[in-house]
């Protein structure tokens, strides 16, 4: 295999706490389902991947789980440690675990690692045998309207297009094939569409989750593309109350390493 099909990917996207906490919320108030599915038990030794802010690093620990919270942002992990968790800086494309773990779970997060291959096969080295692998991500279609959104507007705009919905969302079958030739074996893989109202606006969502992209202009570009992309997605995601919608797809597995 040669070194660029080995070497991880840059990261395309900054990440800030209170954005997060403030804009983002969402995310973990609404992953009970994916947690269930974890089914995590005392004792067990847990790797929550792409941690964040810890809020469900902190509700699998609750169960008398031993947990390790992972993430590639220091000031995301900052705000994890605050709350009292175990947490390492780790890029999801090269970790660093070998046989360690019972169970690997990871919440709105796979869909930022481009390259899924080298992360499945770092989880795969990360668990014990027949451990867990269980997670949600962007599945496909996930978001198709901002993204598309932010392709026209990145595209007239003369964008950067590896700036332009920099996501990874794959179909059920695309990501079971990458699970079984990562040596899992798929228990449960399914597509959950989760319209998610938003209560601090699109603005808050693009400003959060497209940082990367809309950081790419200079002000008052910045401000004006901003505009374009809301505008371009008012009469499909903004109701006649001006309440706004994220139009998301999940794609919610539960793996076993086959060996």
């Amino acid at each position: 295999m040669s070194a660029v099909e080995t070497t991880p990917p840059k990261p395309v996207q900054r990440w800030s706490a209170d954005d997060y906490a403030k804009n983002g919320r969402f995310v973990s108030e609404l992953a009970r389902p994916v947690l269930d599915l974890l089914a995590p038990k005392r004792g067990e030794r847990i790797l929550d991947l792409a941690c964040g802010d810890g809020v469900l690093t902190e509700e699998i620990a609750a169960s008398g789980a031993d947990v390790l919270g992972a993430d590639l942002s220091e000031e995301l992990l900052a705000a994890a440690s605050a709350r009292g968790l175990k947490v390492q800086k780790v890029d999801g494309h090269a970790l660093p675990f070998l046989s360690e773990f019972d169970a690997v779970f990871s919440n709105a997060a796979l869909h930022w690692m481009r390259r899924p291959d080298l992360v499945i096969a770092g989880v795969a080295r990360a668990l014990r045998t027949k451990g867990r692998f269980v997670g949600e991500l962007g599945g496909h279609g996930n978001v198709a309207a901002i993204a598309t959104a932010m392709r026209a507007v990145g595209a007239a705009r003369g964008g950067d297009p590896a700036k332009v919905a920099p996501w990874f969302f794959p179909s059920v079958d695309q990501y079971r094939r990458l699970l079984g030739e990562g040596g899992f074996n798929v228990q449960a893989i399914v597509l959950v569409p989760r319209p998610t109202g938003l209560e601090t606006g699109i603005e808050g969502w693009l400003q959060t989750f497209g940082r990367s992209f809309f950081e790419q202009f200079q002000e008052p570009e910045r401000t004006e593309v901003l505009t374009e992309v809301i505008e371009l997605l008012r009469p499909s995601l903004c109701d006649s109350d001006g309440r706004w919608t994220a139009d998301h797809i999940r794609l919610r597995f539960a793996a076993e390493r086959a060996l």
